[in-house]
């Protein structure tokens, strides 16, 4: 098996602690584990408005990266979804709803909070080829 390749995109937000912002697993039809992306564009400033703009920002970063790796969002085959608060949830999944239309696999918890104080957080596992 090759060596396990690390994704990085300046077309998403930097990682602000020890991790990366992907990893590639190579075989006939390459894994990619995309690392929680919360709304923050490659400008550093957090999206602060809805949960649908949190949600589509936290998306254009999955998107980003995920074509970095030679992949797209029709090739994620299961997602993570952490909200701040299930109140949010209605407002979420309409806006995730209208980037998905493949429909992967899903769990969507609240959890206590969110790095940066935002509302969202998705990660992803994904596919090539």
């Amino acid at each position: 098996m090759s060596e396990i390749k690390t994704i990085h995109t300046d077309k998403a937000f930097k990682p602000v602690a020890a991790y990366s912002q992907a990893k590639v697993i190579p075989s006939t039809s390459s894994l990619i584990f995309v690392s929680g992306q919360v709304p923050v564009p490659p400008s550093g400033d957090p999206v602060r408005g809805s949960i649908a703009d949190q949600t589509k920002a936290c998306v254009d970063n999955l998107k980003a990266i995920l074509e970095e790796a030679g992949s797209g969002l029709d090739k994620i085959v299961k997602n993570n979804i952490y909200l701040s608060s299930l109140d949010h949830f209605q407002g979420f999944n309409e806006e995730y709803g209208k980037h998905f239309p493949n429909r992967p696999a899903r769990t969507t918890v609240a959890v206590a909070g969110l790095p940066m104080g935002v509302d969202i957080e998705i990660e992803c596992t994904a596919i090539t080829g």
